[in-house]
């Protein structure tokens, strides 16, 4: 995977293009699926551990697969009992790569970046061939917005480990970087090396993403139908599916689809977007009601030790408070660079009338080429030119 590298080195000088207005953006989990039988492993690797408490490979083995199975679910009521698994693994083996990559792997989920990182390196000092830690490292450094170092962690994952993980990380690397054909590129060398509905499906609906994103709309349909043909029940497909259906005026066929996709998985970004459709149905009731449910997503998140001031300011700014949203943006951006927290920040002030501070956050947003935030920054610069309010 040696093409990666020079892929990755002249992005950071790329240019933005054309997009789409793309609905709420969170940090992103491109990791490729957790196997299905990692998932339905669990009471086995708990029965194991019943028989062998001192295996310290399972314990963290384990604490992966809550972490996986917390991410499929959208339930952080795993997360304590990934820490636990994994606080065991290290206690019977210290410094364990396994134990600190699935540390790593839980501090990414919980939106703590910087620990993250820091425990990824610390796994790859005792290891420097764990393709989790590797994974780990580069998610965290992609979110803590460490775009030339996030590259670097990505080609040594490829270099690694090869396969869908790594052709994950890259691709969404890319697509960072607005090289969108080089990310589609990417994608359809890994669906031509899976097999798996669920790994057919998790590709398929990634290229329909992206060909969202591209402005190629018949195109995505294509991919997240054939994602839903692979694996019906795949929720990102159906989110996909769904925002295609209302660009193309069927709203009702798009609010059907997010009511299965939200009951499946009532992640709180989800059922933001399922409240823009109901309001734009006129149905203001059934979307506040979605809203209140997202809130106390939040609220859970927090609880299991996670923390998502975007996630709370995206919320603010559905429910249409835009102070809220800039001091919760704010509140993520003093942690972590990355540019999708800059474009929320930048909508938060251009929503609360300050369209010149908002210039500021918009154009960093759009650095590194991405496209997704172009929509944003035109609007920003129009208010900026006729000096009005939104």
């Amino acid at each position: 995977m040696k093409a990666f590298l020079a892929i990755a080195a002249a992005a950071a000088t790329l240019t933005a293009g054309a997009a789409l207005l793309l609905p709420p953006h969170h940090a992103a989990d491109p990791a490729a699926p957790t196997s299905a039988a990692r998932l339905d492993g669990i009471e086995a690797m708990q029965a194991r551990l019943h028989r062998l408490p001192g295996d310290w490979q399972t314990w963290a083995a384990l604490g992966i697969s809550y972490v996986e199975r917390a991410r499929v679910t959208a339930d952080p009521a795993y997360y304590p009992k990934a820490e636990g698994a994994l606080q065991e693994s290290l206690r019977l083996r210290p410094d364990n790569a396994d134990g600190l990559a699935g540390q790593g792997a839980l501090a990414n989920a919980r939106h703590d970046f910087a620990t993250a990182r820091d425990l990824a390196q610390q796994a790859l000092k005792a290891d420097t061939y764990d393709s989790i830690a590797w994974d780990v490292l580069a998610d965290a450094l992609t979110q803590l917005g460490s775009a030339t170092e996030a590259s670097a962690a990505v080609q040594r994952f490829l270099d690694v480990r090869p396969g869908l993980p790594a052709y994950a990380r890259g691709a969404y690397d890319l697509e960072q970087h607005g090289r969108l054909a080089e990310a589609r590129d990417l994608w359809l060398r890994a669906a031509a090396e899976v097999h798996t509905p669920q790994d057919v499906a998790y590709v398929q609906a990634h290229l329909g993403d992206l060909a969202w994103l591209a402005g190629r709309p018949d195109r995505a349909r294509g991919h997240h139908e054939a994602a839903l043909r692979a694996q019906p029940e795949n929720t990102q497909a159906a989110a996909g599916l769904a925002r295609v259906k209302a660009g193309a005026g069927d709203l009702a066929g798009a609010l059907a689809l997010w009511a299965q996709v939200t009951a499946r998985t009532p992640a709180p970004g989800l059922l933001i977007e399922y409240a823009a459709a109901l309001t734009s149905a006129g149905r203001l009731a059934d979307a506040a009601t979605q809203l209140a449910l997202a809130e106390a997503g939040l609220r859970l998140f927090a609880a299991a030790g996670g923390r998502d001031d975007l996630g709370e300011a995206e919320l603010a700014i559905a429910l249409g408070q835009p102070d809220r949203a800039v001091a919760a943006a704010r509140r993520e951006w003093s942690r972590r660079k990355h540019a999708d927290v800059a474009d929320v920040l930048a909508w938060a002030l251009h929503l609360a009338g300050r369209n010149a501070e908002a210039l500021g956050y918009i154009h960093l947003a759009q650095a590194l080429g991405n496209p997704r935030y172009t929509a944003h920054r035109i609007a920003i610069e129009a208010a900026v030119h006729k000096g009005v309010r939104p």
